[in-house]
């Protein structure tokens, strides 16, 4: 049964076979073991076994393990043991960067209330809340969780914060004597209350109605559950790229084989050759590399308050094309502020403090204070409780100066009359010198109806006709930019009862609002410069959203609000023509959230979504990047999502976007670098193999200079600083390969300039010792590669204070060109790579071919530069 809201309290009643006194212990017993317990399942943490087992899933670690086991089978236990390290070393990196990320923001779910006041037999009890069953009849107060889906059976004053379920941004007034239509919103289903709200005003007693995942929040989670988290575009990418190097390495094996057999070469010689060229063709410290590039950027967004959950979604966030954003405290404060009060020929605009120093002001607010039940001050969970209505007023009282505490010691309260929907008013009783006065607020036309004069800037008038005119244009003029409107009202009364309420005056209007928070609109200028569309999605009302829209100027000419029902009326195919001319939609459910994000990727969009509530879960888990509030988020959103808020700023999705801009272009840099190094070393092995010359290379020599001269230089592109215009550029395209055809004509260029080089230094020493030649050819291609670092680092010619901008840079070459004499001097190494120091000669030989590629290279770049102007 899920349409509870359309049947009476009887019926109600009559379907779960209960009664107003509630259920006996032995029927709640048996509908507990038929229904089971109320509690929600938490969601299993991802075990260390699963994440170690993920670090196996690349491409360049099989074609590692498979250099391993043949290098083995051949009896080459060195080489074989070399190439095993290489996989330790990339294993331990990614498990230990992986699991620290996920420990770091594991979350189970909070929205199971430990105790609830249950009708039971007649009698009035305090339960464990897991025990409640469909059935019961539960009582429910102020600063109370309602501890299961339930049908209101009776309501005093009562109301509800239902933000994080429903993404409604004011309390919800609740009534019990109401049957809704069976296709009412959730968030309109006011004769209902759902597990995990909270109640902020009267009083209620409900009957059970559904318990554990079955109720609103259940069905979420299950949602939730049932999405499979897909891959990020680097993840993508970085599978693409495995792909590729597959057929790169059987290509090169095929080859090497059907050259052996033309030229009758001994197999022991061409299976050696294989090893080598396979080893070349990948490149072992990519996976390690990577892994530490987002581990920098974990860093980086970290001392920008983003935690990052998934290492890949740093770099995706990078990628994202549109911003599908929660309304309430994602794009506002959260906190209800009073922003406007009119009187009659006065409109004051309270975003400007100063208006809180003007008597009319102040007269106003004092009788808004008067007509208020007194607010927790004190941070905590109890403030957390207390009407945001009445807050913002004694918060806004507060900056005129006025102490709700020295009012009443001035004027005594006799009484009050509270606040229902039925009433839609309320008024406090207060003794003043001329006697008992009545000070109440409420509904503009309820008021307006009781008054019978009105305050000006002169005093007090008869409340003509054209008086009321002008109150009604002003609460309309205010209800259209989105705000909450209360009326003011007082006069002198008989007694202290509702029915002595008469002839009031009528002060003015006041307006409030959920304000923008601090930020939000800059981020969004600044997200639309870097290309990035926003998409405002909210559980609120259409006005309100039109009105945060305009405010933040998400809404461009021609941008349409839809609401959900108008979206439930759009098939697949009608929505994504739509979606380009729509800015914002409102009143919709998670079903209807994570229908959109399907939607926009469908259409090729990488989707970044934003929120903080239950209803926002199966959207972050659906998009590319769920982006979650760390401090207002509900702990089910945190664990859906890939990155949490520490600091709840909309702008800081901005600075975790710029980070992940420059993440990806460093990723592409050291691939960039790694490629064509690798690339260098294939070319020299076939080049010299088609013209039947000795091997310039050995297995271990490449694998020494892939995992150490190539490996410090790659961390050290990871480590760059972001290009300068790195937000004022469009999005990646999301189809582009990570190895585009102009990336790989480049990588092909320097590639072959790098192959050149040494080739020229190894042909020279040929007449020679193949041990020395082959050292001067090894030490060529090393130092060639180093100094290609400076290609890697920018696509312009490196200049100035370029040079020091990544000291990393110059710490990696200067380490590297250590390990690299290390390996020609220190003799137990030599013997193992089969090296042998150089004379001074030599070593000029060797740093002056090495030297070509990059100075190619920069007088390339500076051509370029010289003709761009």
């Amino acid at each position: 049964m899920s349409h509870w809201h359309s049947l009476s309290v009887d019926d109600v009643l009559r379907q779960l076979s209960t009664r107003r006194t509630g259920l006996d212990d032995a029927e709640a017993g048996r509908v507990l073991e038929r229904v089971g317990p109320n509690r929600l399942e938490p969601p299993k943490p991802i075990s260390a076994i699963r994440i170690l087992r993920d670090q196996f899933r690349s491409v360049v670690v099989y074609l590692l393990i498979a250099a391993t086991g043949i290098s083995f089978g051949l009896g080459d236990r060195v080489e074989s043991l070399a190439i095993a390290v290489v996989l330790v070393i990339n294993t331990v990196i990614g498990f230990v960067t992986e699991l620290r990320a996920r420990r770091a923001m594991e979350a189970l779910l909070q929205f199971d209330v430990s105790k609830a006041n249950v009708i039971r037999a007649g009698q009035l009890r305090t339960v464990d809340a897991g025990t409640l069953v469909p059935g019961d009849i539960v009582q429910l107060d102020v600063g109370r969780v309602v501890p299961a889906d339930a049908r209101l059976m009776e309501a005093t004053d009562f109301r509800t914060d239902e933000a994080a379920l429903t993404g409604e941004s004011l309390p919800v007034s609740k009534r019990a004597n109401q049957q809704l239509e069976e296709d009412t919103a959730l968030a309109d289903r006011a004769n209902m209350v759902y597990k995990g709200t909270t109640a902020v005003a009267g009083t209620a007693l409900a009957v059970v109605s559904e318990t554990g995942a079955a109720t609103e929040i259940g069905r979420i989670g299950t949602l939730v559950s049932s999405i499979e988290e897909g891959q990020t575009p680097l993840e993508r990418r970085l599978d693409e790229l495995g792909r590729r190097l597959v057929w790169l390495a059987l290509g090169i094996a095929a080859l090497v084989a059907a050259l052996g057999a033309w030229q009758g070469a001994p197999l022991g010689l061409m299976v050696e050759m294989g090893i080598a060229l396979a080893v070349a063709a990948v490149p072992e410290a990519l996976p390690a590399v990577a892994t530490i590039a987002l581990a920098v950027g974990v860093h980086r967004m970290a001392r920008r308050r983003a935690l990052v959950r998934r290492l890949p979604a740093v770099e995706a966030l990078g990628s994202a094309t549109v911003v599908c954003t929660d309304k309430t405290r994602t794009l506002t404060s959260g906190r209800m502020t009073l922003l406007r009060l009119w009187t009659h020929g006065r409109d004051a605009n309270l975003r400007d403090e100063s208006q809180f120093h003007d008597e009319t002001v102040r007269a106003a607010l004092e009788v808004g204070v008067l007509a208020s039940r007194p607010q927790p001050r004190a941070e905590g969970s109890l403030e957390a409780h207390g009407d945001p209505v009445e807050r913002a007023l004694l918060t806004a009282a507060g900056k005129a100066g006025i102490d709700r505490a020295v009012l009443i010691a001035q004027r005594p309260q006799e009484g009050m009359v509270p606040f229902s929907s039925d009433r839609k008013f309320m008024a406090a009783f207060h003794h003043e010198a001329a006697g008992l006065v009545a000070y109440a607020k409420g509904a503009p036309r309820r008021l307006l109806d009781m008054s019978e004069s009105i305050v000006t800037g002169s005093g007090v008038r008869p409340l003509d006709s054209a008086a009321r005119k002008g109150v009604h244009d002003a609460n309309d003029a205010m209800a259209s930019e989105g705000l909450r409107v209360l009326a003011l009202a007082s006069g002198p009364v008989a007694s202290a009862s509702e029915s002595a309420i008469e002839r009031l005056t009528f002060v003015g209007l006041i307006g409030f609002a959920d304000p923008p928070a601090e930020g939000v609109k800059e981020a969004i200028v600044r997200l639309r410069r870097a290309g990035l569309r926003t998409l405002m999605l909210t559980g609120d009302q259409r006005a309100t959203a039109a009105a945060v829209g305009r405010e933040l100027n998400l809404l461009s000419e021609g941008h349409a609000i839809i609401d959900g029902r108008e979206l439930d009326a759009l098939s697949e195919t009608e929505l994504t023509a739509k979606l380009p001319q729509i800015g914002a939609f409102s009143r919709i459910t998670p079903e209807h959230k994570l229908r959109l994000v399907q939607a926009l990727q469908a259409r090729g969009d990488i989707v970044a979504m934003l929120g903080d509530g239950v209803n926002d879960a199966p959207a972050l888990r659906k998009a590319d990047i769920g982006v979650a509030m760390g401090i207002r988020g509900t702990d089910v959103a945190k664990e859906a999502a890939a990155i949490v808020l520490q600091d709840d700023r909309f702008d800081t999705v901005t600075a975790a976007v710029e980070e992940g801009r420059v993440i990806f272009d460093n990723i592409r840099k050291f691939v960039f670098y790694l490629f064509s190094c690798n690339v260098a070393e294939v070319l020299v092995l076939l080049c010299t193999a088609l013209a039947g010359l000795p091997m310039p290379l050995l297995p271990l020599q490449i694998l020494w200079l892939n995992m150490v001269t190539d490996t410090f230089p790659a961390l050290a592109l990871a480590m760059e600083p972001g290009d300068a215009n790195v937000m004022e550029r469009p999005p990646r395209n999301p189809q582009e390969a990570l190895l585009s055809r102009q990336f790989l004509s480049s990588v092909a260029f320097y590639g072959l300039l790098i192959t050149v080089s040494t080739l020229a230094a190894f042909l020279l020493q040929l007449d020679g010792p193949i041990r020395r030649a082959q050292t001067v050819a090894f030490m060529t291609l090393a130092f060639a590669q180093l100094f290609h670092l400076v290609n890697a680092r920018s696509d312009g010619p490196l200049k100035g204070r370029m040079y020091v901008s990544n000291p990393y840079a110059l710490v990696a070459l200067a380490l590297s060109i250590g390990l690299q004499l290390l390996a020609s001097y220190l003799a137990p190494l030599a013997r193992v790579l089969g090296v042998q120091p150089l004379d001074g000669r030599t070593w000029f030989l060797v740093v002056s071919f090495a030297m070509i590629p990059a100075s190619i290279g920069q007088a390339i770049k500076i051509g370029q530069r010289w003709r761009r102007g």
